[in-house]
């Protein structure tokens, strides 16, 4: 009988022009890995060659995992006790962070298989690194409503957790609706509340600056299309 296999959770890059960000033990693994579960398969097959151009990406099995297609958990089992090795490919970043690859991992976990995180960029840490705000008290979101009422309310409420709890909020946005979204955060949140906004991390455009709300109505950046991660922290007036 085979060993059960292993999943490896593979970060991939947060720019295009970041590959220098990936440890070279990725690669390795990559090399030796027949089938992934990724999110997008476009960007997979772009960053797998990146790593090596010499892998062959029409040998491999890429079985999609996404908003509008969860990932085939049944198959993944299958695969697994059949001692086939997985690997797990974000969009950016570090997999199973904000991704549906944690269904993936529920399902090895379920069969005792082995799962390994590998090291490599992360947007959350790192903005949170970069920020200057609470690093050991903090609350990762994810998107906020759409709507502006809704938003703002959930901005309100978000404002008023950190002040409460002395913890750092963090929050995202699809890269073409982030000037609204940094619109209204100034409208709904206080004066003095403190905003991080950290955006093309790793990238030659990296900008990461942490100001007041007061401060910020002054000058914005364009963040239009630009990847990018918010963070809030309210101290009292």
């Amino acid at each position: 009988m085979s060993a059960t296999g292993k999943v490896y959770l593979i970060p991939t890059v947060l720019s295009a022009d970041a590959l220098f960000s990936i440890p070279s033990y990725i690669t390795t693994i990559a090399q030796e890995l027949r089938v992934f579960y990724v999110e997008n398969e476009r960007t997979a097959r772009r960053y797998l060659k990146a790593l090596d151009r010499n892998i062959n990406i029409d040998e491999l099995q890429l079985l999609p995992m996404h908003e509008n297609q969860p990932p085939d958990v049944a198959l993944a089992k299958k695969l697994l006790l059949a001692g086939t090795d997985i690997g797990i490919l974000s969009e950016a970043g570090c997999p199973a962070i904000a991704d549906p690859g944690h269904l993936v991992v529920q399902a090895a976990h379920s069969i005792d298989a082995r799962v390994i995180p590998m090291v490599g960029p992360n947007s959350i840490l790192l903005a949170l690194m970069a920020s200057g705000m609470n690093g050991q008290n903090f609350q990762f979101t994810g998107y906020l409503p759409i709507k502006g009422p809704e938003r703002g309310k959930a901005l309100r409420q978000l404002e008023d957790e950190s002040e409460r709890k002395k913890q750092t909020q963090l929050f995202i946005e699809t890269p073409y609706r982030n000037n609204l979204l940094l619109k209204d955060i100034l409208d709904h949140c206080k004066d003095h509340t403190r905003l991080c906004i950290a955006a093309d991390i790793t990238g030659p455009a990296e900008y990461i600056k942490t100001k007041t709300i007061r401060e910020w109505r002054k000058a914005l950046p364009d963040l239009h299309k630009r990847p990018a991660i918010f963070l809030l922290y309210a101290v009292p007036a």
